[in-house]
């Protein structure tokens, strides 16, 4: 999988509002997120660092209780089990990139 066209990868909902586009190695998961103006997403902790970068649009972050307002090219690090939440201000792009990848991300339908 040395080349990927993200556009024809499927669409799959990770929480309601939020679409990703999904690619996995051995090492890592790259999501691709859509993300409704006003969609939610739940605190919630893993065990993967993860480094989200918005793309296009605003995403209210909430990371161990700290509200982060994200705009295009800013970039934020999750530490591995830090709780995080967050919602779409507006309609916008992200891309998470998660280490190590995300097993249970290759069963969202």
């Amino acid at each position: 999988m040395p080349l990927v066209i993200v556009d024809t990868l499927p669409v799959r909902e990770i929480f309601p509002g939020l679409r990703a586009r999904l690619i996995h190695t051995d090492r890592v998961t790259h999501s691709w997120v859509e993300v409704d103006a006003g969609a939610t997403f739940p605190e919630h902790q893993h065990p993967h660092e993860q480094i989200v970068t918005v793309l296009e649009g605003e995403l209210e972050l909430v990371v161990e209780g700290t509200v982060h307002r994200l705009k295009p090219g800013t970039v934020f690090v999750i530490p591995p089990d830090a709780r995080h939440s967050g919602r779409g201000v507006t309609a916008c792009r992200v891309l998470d990139a998660f280490a190590p990848a995300r097993d249970d991300y290759r069963s969202v339908v």
